[in-house]
C-alpha cells in the first residue's frame, strides 16, 4: 500500500513563503507583549482528560483528540465504558492548561503573574476556509489580579500588535457577563434559564430580532418578557452613553462595581492606546465559553466575518483545581486568521535582510570553493542571508526560482 503524501484532513504542511510571515508575527507578538510586561511560558499538548472533560471548555469539549492508555493499561477487549481506555487528550484551547499550570506553580509565580503563551491547539472540528483541526494561539492572561487593569493592560497590548501588523480598521468589542445577567433578570428570565437565553441571544447577528424572539418564546416565557428584553437592545447605544443607559434602566439588577469597571476599561483603552481602533459597548456580545464570569470581550477587522481575537475574565476555572477561586482575564487572538488576512493581501514582511546567492559552477577547485565561503562568511557577518548553492543545467529557470524566493543578489561563481 502506498504512503499517503497529503497531511490528515484539517491539518495542513506550512510552505517557507508562509512560515517566515507566521515567524514574523511571532517574534513580533513576543517583542509586543513583552514590553507590557508578560512572560512567555508554555504547557503540554496532552491534558488529563478528566480536566478536558470538566465541563468548562463549553461546545470544545465535544471536539478533543482523546488518546488510548498505552501498554498494560490499555484493554480495549474488556473495556464498557470510555474512561477505561481513555487517559488523557489532545489540548483544545490554551487556557485550561493554564489554569492548571498556575494551580501547580503559584507558589513560585509573581503576583500577579502576566502569561504569554504560544502554541498549537487541537479540535475535531468540521475544517473550512480559516477553520483547521490543529492551529495555533497565542494568549496573554494575568492571574491573580482583580482590578480592571488588567482588562485594560490586556486590550491594550493586543490591539497595538494587530495595529503593528498594518490593520487599522478594527473594532474591540466589549461587554460584561454581569450586563448580561442583569438584563435578563431585569426583562423576567429566571436564573437557571440564563445559560439558555444567552445560547440565542448569541445568535442575534445571524438571525435577527425576530427569530430570537420566537426562539426566547420557545423556552416557556410570554411575549411581555421577550418584548421587554428585546427593546433593551433597541434603545441601548453602543458607547459610554450606553453604559449608563443601563444603569439607569437596570438599577438594582445591576452593581454599581460592573458599571464602574465597564466605564473605566472603555475610558482608559479610549485614552491611551498607541494605534487607531475603535472600543465598542456591545449588551449582545455572549461568547460561548462557560467559564467566563465577567468582562468579554473580542477584536473585529471590518470586512472580515467573525473575530480574529476575544476573551475575557474567568474568575472560578482556577478554583477547580485549588478549591480557592484566583482572579483571572485572558486575551487570544486567532493566529491562523490573521496569518489568512495578511497572505491574502499580499503581505510583505518589513525590514528583511537582503538576500544572496552564489550560484557554483559543477567541480569548482577547492581554493576558489575556499574563497566563496570566506566571502559568504564576510556577508553573514554584515547582516545578509547568504545561500550557497551548486548551478544546475537550467540555470535560467533555477534564477527565476531564487529570485521568486526573494534572492535579489546572484553571483556566478566559474572556474577561474
Amino acid at each position: 500500500m502506498a504512503l499517503k503524501k497529503k497531511p490528515v484532513t484539517g491539518m495542513k504542511d506550512i510552505l517557507p513563503d508562509e512560515m517566515a510571515v507566521r515567524d514574523y508575527v511571532i517574534h513580533l507578538v513576543k517583542e509586543t507583549y513583552a514590553s507590557y510586561g508578560f512572560s512567555s511560558m508554555d504547557t503540554p499538548c496532552m491534558e488529563h482528560i478528566e480536566n478536558l472533560c470538566s465541563k468548562q471548555g463549553g461546545d470544545n469539549e465535544k471536539l478533543i483528540f482523546k488518546v488510548l492508555k498505552r501498554g498494560e493499561k490499555l484493554n480495549i477487549g474488556t473495556a464498557t465504558k470510555e474512561d477505561e481506555v481513555v487517559d488523557c487528550g489532545m489540548r483544545y484551547d490554551l487556557t485550561l492548561p493554564l489554569a492548571r499550570y498556575y494551580a501547580n506553580h503559584a507558589n513560585v509565580l509573581p503576583a500577579p503573574f502576566k502569561a504569554m503563551q504560544i502554541g498549537n491547539v487541537w479540535r475535531a472540528d468540521r475544517p473550512q476556509k480559516g477553520r483547521f483541526r490543529q492551529f495555533m494561539q497565542c494568549d496573554i492572561d494575568v492571574l491573580g489580579e482583580s482590578s480592571y487593569v488588567a482588562e485594560i493592560e490586556l486590550i491594550l497590548a493586543t490591539a497595538n500588535m494587530i495595529g503593528q501588523l498594518g490593520f487599522c480598521d478594527f473594532t474591540v468589542v466589549i461587554n460584561d457577563r454581569r450586563f448580561l445577567k442583569a438584563m435578563a433578570a431585569y426583562s423576567g428570565f429566571q436564573e437557571k434559564d440564563f445559560d439558555d437565553v444567552f445560547i440565542i441571544l448569541d445568535k442575534m447577528d445571524k438571525i435577527g430580532a425576530q427569530k430570537v424572539g420566537l426562539e426566547l418564546e420557545a423556552l416557556g416565557y410570554g411575549k411581555d418578557v421577550v418584548v421587554k428584553y428585546l427593546t433593551l437592545f433597541q434603545e441601548i447605544t453602543h458607547d459610554l452613553a450606553g453604559v449608563k443607559m443601563c444603569k439607569e434602566k437596570l438599577g438594582d439588577y445591576l452593581s454599581e462595581a460592573a458599571v464602574t469597571s465597564m466605564e473605566t476599561i472603555i475610558s482608559c483603552v479610549e485614552s491611551a492606546k498607541e494605534c487607531a481602533f475603535q472600543i465598542q459597548f456591545q449588551p449582545t456580545m455572549v461568547r460561548g465559553q462557560s467559564y467566563y464570569t465577567g468582562t468579554i470581550f473580542e477584536i473585529n477587522i471590518n470586512g472580515f466575518p467573525g473575530s480574529v481575537a476575544g476573551g475575557g475574565r474567568y474568575d472560578e476555572m482556577i478554583g477547580k483545581f485549588t478549591g480557592q477561586n484566583t482572579p483571572a482575564v485572558g486575551f487570544s487572538i486567532g493566529f491562523e486568521r490573521i496569518i489568512m488576512l495578511l497572505l491574502e493581501k499580499g503581505f510583505q514582511i518589513p525590514g528583511r535582510k537582503e538576500k544572496l546567492v552564489y550560484l557554483l559552477e559543477k567541480d569548482l577547485p577547492t581554493v576558489e570553493l575556499l574563497q566563496v565561503f570566506q566571502l559568504a562568511k564576510a556577508e553573514r557577518q554584515a547582516g545578509k542571508d547568504v545561500l550557497i548553492v551548486p548551478m544546475k543545467k537550467n540555470k535560467k529557470f533555477q534564477k527565476e526560482q531564487l529570485l521568486a524566493a526573494g534572492y535579489k543578489s546572484i553571483v556566478d561563481v566559474y572556474q577561474k
